[in-house]
Order: C-alpha cells, then structure tokens, then sequence
C-alpha cells in the first residue's frame, strides 16, 4: 500500500468508498437524487482470448496522454530511448483536448521554451485541432500509444518498478470511465523507467511512493493561506428545507460546517468542473436532457438563490439577467465555459472533488458522472422554474452542448477539469514560499508562475460574522495575486519531481509533483506540467543511458541539455 499523507482528519478507503456508492454522495449534491445508469460499450466476446497478457517492452513508458505525457514521451524519443505511451482514454491531449487553450494559463511566455513554446503553444485553439494536433505530432514521431487500458497493479523488484499491469477498460458514451475493467488478459509493460504524467498520480500510489491529499494546516509549511478558510460568497439565503427550521434538516447542495477552525487541514480540495461548449445553432445543438429520476425539489438551493438575485436587482431582469448566466451556462473563458468563482451557485457541485483525488475507478466513475447530471438538472431547472424569468428561461433552454467539439461523446468534454488530486512527497517539496520568489534552489528543471488560485471546496451553511444571520456561502476560494501572481517565475526543482530514493529509483512525476496545497495551486498549470514533462522526458534517457536511478542523474548534465533543448531554467529579466 502507498502512503497516504491524509490531510486533517483521516477518512479510510471503506469509508469513502461506502459515502459515495450509497445514498450520502446524492445527498451532499441533490438530495436522493442518483445519476441515471449511462448505456455501456457491451463488453467484448470471450471467443480467441488466450488469457495470457500481451507484453510490451520499451526504454520508457509514459502513464498519461496529458500534454505533459506527450511531451515526455516526445522528449524521451528524442533523445533515443524507445518508447510507450498509455492513456486510460480515447483520446490525447487531456484537458488541453477538452476545453483549455495551450497558452491560457501562460501569464509570462518568456518563462517557457523547449518543446512546450515550440510545439505545444501551436497545436491550436479549440479542442479537435488541438486533439488532431497531438495525435499528429505523436505520429510523426512514431511513438506507439495504447489506448483504453489503465493501471490495474505494479511489480517492483526491490526500489524499482518492474512490471505494469494494464487491464482493459473503455470509457463510457460520453468519455465517464468505466467503474470496473472488461474481463480480457489486459497488457503488461516492462520499462526502465516510468514517467507518471497522471492527473491521478495513479503510478506514484501504486508503487508505494508517498503522497498527500487535502489540505494541509497553515503551519506545516508556514503558509498563511493554508488550511480552512474564511467564507466567500456568504448570501442571507435560509439553508433549510423548511425555512427558519434547522431540525427540517439542510437543503440539498449544502453542507453542514465541519466546525475546523481557519488554517486548520482537512480532506476537501478546489472543485472540478468540465471546461464545456454551449450552443443554440440546431445543427451543432446535442440536447442537455435532464437526469431521468430529476426532481425539481432537489435544486430548491438553485431556487432560493435566483430569488435573492431577483431581490438584489429590485425586479429588475436586465440587471439580474448576468448573475443568472453566472449559474449557468458560467464564466465565458475563451469560447469554453468554466466555473464562475463569484457565484454561490455555479456549473460543479461542491464537496466531491475531495473523494476523487484518492478514489479507485468505481469512486472516480461515480464522481465523474455526478458532475455530469449536476450539469444536466442544473439546466433543466434554470429552463423550466417559474421562479426564473421567463425570458431567462427561454434563452436557457435553447442552450445545448456544442457537438462539433467532441462529436464522439454527445459534446460532453472528454476530460473532466480535475484540478488536484494525489500530491507526491519527494525530496523537495514546493511550497507557498517557493511561489513568493523567497527561495533558491541549484536544480531547476523548469520555471512556473501564476498566483495563487484555488476554486471553492465546499458549500455549507454559515452566519454572517458580522450580523449572526445564518446563510449560505462557499469556503476554500481564493486568488491571490492574479494571473501573474508575484510577476517573477519561480523555479520548480528536479527534487520536485522524483520521489525518495528508497520509495522508487526508475519513477519521474512531471504532473502530480512534490508540493503542498497552496503551491500546486499556482503551479498546477498546463505549460508547467508540459515544461516538467520534457525535463522528466530528458532526464529519463540519461537514468537509461546510465543504467541508474533518476535521483542519481546528473542534475548539472542534465540542465546542460535542457538548455540546449530551448529549455528556460533560470529568470533573469528584472
């Protein structure tokens, strides 16, 4: 077993495994509502299995199509390893193929180079000329690419990973994984080295290497931020099923305060969402139904929230109508839609995101899927309640997925946004002092920068501080110093992103890194894990090369040819 860091108070693998398989995951977000069973990709027949696992050898295999696994992946073929990429899905590029643009979390383009500038910041601007741009490139290099298989288990032969054992598990219709794999012989990999380009960090937990989930207390790393804190989005909204009766119970989409005290740690982490496509155009329009056993009384949070929008703009629709739009379709990014931070309700539930990060698939599926009916009641309740403007109404439910941009899966985005999950503990771990430029550090691999920027974590019934009254508000959000956080790019250290000598000696983690909550929630961003994935790329070769492990790399050597590579290792400019 993997050690687990748990953050706060500890919740065992039964425990959450039995909170979201049973009815408390439909409380926490509509009340007993359960999401609809989606139809399954029938299983294949049996005929012709020899039961024995197709082996696949290789210099290097990359766990993860991300933009940082490709770009690994390319790096390692590069400099002449051979080379194997899985990816769990259908499809490549992550969340880059699902909704992100490749530079849109870029604030300084000087702090990045390599492949990253070269490449990846031109593979397009919407999502199928960015999958088709990374499938392309893949090609070209010839790098072979094993979909629909994911991690069942690991081998180790001392401190290293021996053998990885793939079982076979194809995504549902709308790209939700598949709670439990097909009953086929599956694949086994044997590599010298495993780069983990993740979202889940699935290899590093496998292997045994140590990791932590949640968020850590405000004095473990002597971060300010850290830890639980204030409420955001307070609104004097009765939290009660029936108002002003707390014994009536909490509505349905809120939580009861855990009672924490601000900085203390606890298990929640920033919300995910689908970074999605809406349109009105009937011929691009693929219908957001709403979940089968939908019930209107399971949104009533959703209700008493419009109403205070309506009182807040004195009957006014034209000045409530943006407060309506931040509910749904969201925050209008750059053609995608995202979670509107300001609203106290918006696009993702609250309070799940936590039992994702650390879940095995049938909790991941469940979780995935529950974003996805969420998604889908929350519409059809802003198209049909007759607390809502009629006008609001009509314009809503004209409103559909965009099936241009994932054709394949009815327009749902193929990749949730998971934001954060399992966070490794290696030699170094990045923190909040890191991101304030108070540090230094002799083995960059990469620069990073952006501020501070976590989404909410739960929604919970609160008071006021300052009147007493009782509400509704989110906790957990926060973003501070904008996009360009402290405007100078920090270095991300090569100790970031191997793990402890004794845990695993042929491991590189480019995108579920060594750092602390607060860090990776400015580090977390796509041209970074890209930048980390072709150091980690790079410096897998030479760990081949050298037939050693990666922490006996030659950090100088191997800046040496990060640099000749294009690679931005150091920020100089004023």
């Amino acid at each position: 077993m993997p050690n687990i860091e748990m953050i706060g108070t500890r919740i065992s693998s039964s425990s959450r495994n039995a909170f979201l398989r049973g009815l408390c995951l439909s409380a926490i977000l509509v009340g007993s509502f359960a999401a609809p069973a989606l139809a399954a990709t029938p299983p294949p027949a049996a005929t012709g299995l020899t039961g024995a696992a197709e082996m696949i050898t290789a210099d290097v295999c990359v766990y993860g199509a991300t933009p940082a696994g490709i770009v690994a992946a390319v790096a390692a073929k590069q400099e002449g390893c051979s080379v194997v990429l899985v990816e769990p899905s259908r499809w490549v590029g992550g969340i880059l193929g699902a909704g992100i643009k490749p530079m849109q979390d870029c604030p300084e383009p000087g702090a990045v180079g390599g492949l990253t500038k070269a490449k990846v910041f031109g593979a397009g601007n919407d999502p199928p000329t960015i999958r088709e741009s990374f499938s392309r490139w893949l090609q070209e290099e010839k790098i072979p690419v094993v979909f629909e298989h994911r991690l069942g288990r690991v081998e180790k032969e001392g401190p290293r990973l021996a053998r990885m054992h793939l079982e076979f598990a194809p995504p549902d219709e709308r790209g939700v994984p598949a709670p439990v794999a097909r009953p086929t012989a599956g694949k086994t990999v044997e590599a010298q080295v495993v780069i983990d380009a993740s979202y889940e960090g699935d290899c590093l937990a496998a292997a045994g290497v140590t990791y932590a989930i949640g968020r850590e207390p405000a004095d473990q790393f002597h971060e300010q931020p850290a830890g639980v804190g204030v409420p955001t989005n307070w609104r004097p909204i009765d939290p009660y099923r029936e108002p002003g009766n707390p014994a009536s119970g909490l509505l349905p989409l809120v939580e009861a305060d855990h009672g924490k005290p601000r900085g203390a740690g606890d298990d929640y982490t920033q919300a995910y969402n689908f970074r999605f496509y809406v349109t009105s155009d009937p011929a691009k329009r693929a219908p957001l139904t709403p979940p089968a056993d939908y019930d209107p009384a399971q949104f009533e949070l959703v209700g008493r929230y419009v109403q205070h929008i309506l009182n807040w703009a004195g009957g006014h629709e034209d000045k409530a109508l943006p407060r309506l739009a931040s509910i749904f379709p969201g925050w209008r990014n750059s053609g995608e839609y995202n979670y509107q931070r300001n609203s106290l309700v918006t696009i993702a539930p609250l309070g799940v995101s936590r039992f994702y990060q650390d879940g095995d698939w049938p909790l991941r599926a469940d979780v995935w899927r529950q974003h996805i009916d969420y998604l889908r009641g929350l519409h059809h309740f802003l198209s049909t309640d007759p607390r809502v403007p009629e006008a609001f109404r009509h314009q809503t439910a004209a409103l559909g997925l965009d099936r241009t941009m994932h054709p394949d899966t009815h327009g749902w985005p193929h990749q949730l946004y998971v934001r954060i999950t399992r966070r490794m503990q290696g030699p170094y771990v990045l923190t909040h002092a890191d991101v304030l430029n108070q540090t230094q550090v002799a083995d960059s691999v990469g620069l990073a920068l952006y501020g501070v920027d976590t989404y909410p974590v739960r929604r919970i019934a609160v008071r006021d501080p300052q009147t007493g009254a009782m509400g509704v508000a989110t906790e957990g959000n926060m973003f501070l110093g904008g996009a360009r956080g402290t405007g100078r790019p920090y270095a991300v250290p090569y100790r970031a992103i191997t793990p402890q000598a004794a845990e695993c000696a042929n491991l590189l983690v480019p995108v579920c890194f060594s750092a602390s909550y607060i860090a990776y929630a400015s580090a977390r961003m796509e041209p970074v894990f890209c930048i980390l994935g072709e150091s980690s790329g790079v410096a897998a070769a030479q760990a081949v090369r050298g037939r050693h492990s990666v922490q006996a790399v030659d950090v100088k050597r191997l800046q040496s040819r990060l640099l000749e590579r294009g690679q931005v290792l150091e920020w100089n400019t004023p």
